[in-house]
This record gives C-alpha cells, structure tokens and sequence, in this order.
C-alpha cells in the first residue's frame, strides 16, 4: 500500500532518535503540553480551586501545617484539572515510550519556589526511600539493575534561572552516588539558611550530602544544563539523574513546578506501607490509589483509584492509540 505521507504517530509520541538520546542523556526536553497564554489564564482558576482541600486524600494536621511538603502530594485526586493532566497524551505517550504501553502514576506533587528561596541540593532518587528509610517504589526483581520513576515537571509559572529553574547532570542517570538506606535527619532550622559552594541550597529541611556513598565527592556542576521553560513547557527525566534547583534571586511572581511521577505497572508501589513519614509530617495511605493512565494492568498488586474523591473518572491511554 502506498504511503498517505501523513504523520501516524501520537501526540506526544518519541522518534527514534528521540528515544535513543533520552536513554543516553536521562532528560527529555522541554516539551509543550499547554501554549503559554492557555498555561496562565488555568493556573489562574486552578490556585483559587486548589486552596480547597475538603476533598483532598491527606486531611492529616500534619500534611497541612508547618514546612511539610506532604501537603503538595497527590492533589490529582482530587482536583479535575490535574486528573485531566496526567494522563495528557502529550505527557503518557512520551513516558510509555520508555517505559512501555502499562503505565501508573503513583504520586505527584507540586514545587513552588518564592523570591528569596534556596536552590535544591543536586540529588537522585531510586526506591524514593531517601526521607523515611523505607522504599516507596519496588522493582521486580529481573530488573536489579533497574530503577527509580520517570518524573514529568510541568512549568505552571516561568522558570527561568532568575526563578529557580531546574538543573540537571545529563548522563548521570545509571549510577547512584547516594544510599538510600541511609536516614536524612530532619531539621526545619536548615530551610533557606545552607550556602553551598556560592550557591544557596537546601533540600526541604533536609541535607542530602547525608546519603552519599562517597562522603568527599562533589557533583561536577561544570556539567550543569539549567532547564529554562514558558508555562506550559514540561520536561521529562528519570528520577536517577542528578538535578537540582537554583535559588529564586528574582522578585515578584513565585516559580512554581508540578511534577508528575510514572512507573510500569510491574512495579510495587508503597509495599507494605500504611503512613508516609517525611519531611516533619505523617499520612495515611488509607484514601491513596495509583492511576492507571496507560494500557492495562496485568498484575494487581497495587492499590488503584478509578475515581478523584469527587467522582471524576481516570481514563486511560489505550494501547493501541
């Protein structure tokens, strides 16, 4: 049959090449999800919704109080908007391009950084056990030497390096400088106070320099891209590549970043966990569920939510589209 000449492939599905140099580099991107102007005028009526949290999973005082980032978790499952946004094809169709045609998202969670504001310290993130010393995600294991979550971070405001955009390491994706057994020990005091080689740096109250292997080694940040992105862009990367943040030196508007978090379904997400214990707070799982936003999910071990807490179905990508 002769070819039409048309383009076939998805909305936000990877070329060859594509692909090859996301395996090589650990990033993709940036990439449009939204056109600037269309970005701006529904982050204007989503902040306003979102102040609303009698529907949210994590209702804990905990969640909700002090410098606890846990409140920032999960808001997908409760709000329409980012229902509708992670399972956006110009998002799903890159990340099961990586991953494959079965795809969760088990977590997400916002990033905002207001004028003054430290950078994050470089880091990287496997089994996600960094804060609470006990994995969140589980590979199976025929993939030993396989890991971590493919973060999709979606600017909702600029990020440029004035706001705090985000850096990263390319390459550095397939060896972790950091043990994760280890146990970050929290300290609210740290937040916005760390300077770090002339680049103030903090993670959350944190210090993520606890967990490397090697307690003398320094990221090499000559080899540092910063990702400047318009609202709407988005950037793809695996959770094992070095990255970091700059520190908002601007004034004005806030940076503000939503992170989106996909695994296979192949993999166990929060086993044998009841709470989450992290950055000075604790909730329950009870109202949590991993969304099934590709494909089919052929093993069941996971806990899934078919529903926001309002009623909103997920609808998955299908394979075949």
């Amino acid at each position: 049959m002769a070819s039409t000449g048309q383009d076939t492939r998805r909305p936000g599905e990877m070329t060859p090449d594509e692909l090859r140099a996301f395996r090589e580099q650990g990033y993709f991107g940036p990439f449009t999800v939204y056109e600037v102007d269309e970005m701006k005028e529904i982050w204007r009526r989503e902040r306003l919704r979102l102040m609303d949290r009698r529907d949210a999973i994590y209702q804990d005082e905990a969640a909700t109080s002090g410098n606890t980032n846990i409140s920032n978790y999960d808001r997908h499952l409760d709000s329409d908007f980012l229902a509708q946004h992670i399972c956006r094809p110009e998002i799903t169709d890159r990340v099961r391009g990586a991953l494959g045609p079965d795809v969760l998202c088990w977590r997400t969670e916002f990033f905002p950084k207001y004028p003054g504001d430290e950078g994050t310290d470089w880091h990287q993130a496997d089994t996600f056990a960094n804060a609470s010393g006990k994995p969140q995600i589980v590979w199976p294991d025929e993939f030993k030497d396989f890991g971590g979550t493919i973060t999709v971070w979606t600017a909702f405001t600029e990020a440029s390096e004035e706001t705090g955009c985000l850096q990263f390491i390319p390459g550095t994706h397939e060896r972790m400088n950091y043990d994760e057994t280890k146990r970050m020990r929290y300290s609210p005091d740290s937040i916005n106070q760390v300077d770090k080689d002339g680049v103030r740096r903090g993670f959350f109250g944190y210090d993520y320099r606890e967990l490397q292997v090697d307690p003398d080694w320094k990221p090499d940040e000559s080899q540092a891209v910063s990702m400047v992105m318009r609202p709407g862009q988005a950037i793809m990367f695996w959770s094992t590549l070095m990255h970091a943040s700059l520190p908002h030196s601007g004034t004005g508007e806030m940076r503000l970043g939503f992170a989106s978090r996909y695994v296979p379904t192949c993999v166990r997400v929060y086993p044998d966990t009841d709470v989450i214990e992290e950055y000075g707070g604790t909730v329950s799982l009870d109202r949590w569920g991993a969304v099934l936003v590709s494909g089919e999910d052929r093993f069941g071990h996971n806990r899934m939510a078919t529903r926001t807490t309002t009623g909103r179905p997920f609808v998955p990508r299908a394979s075949g589209l």
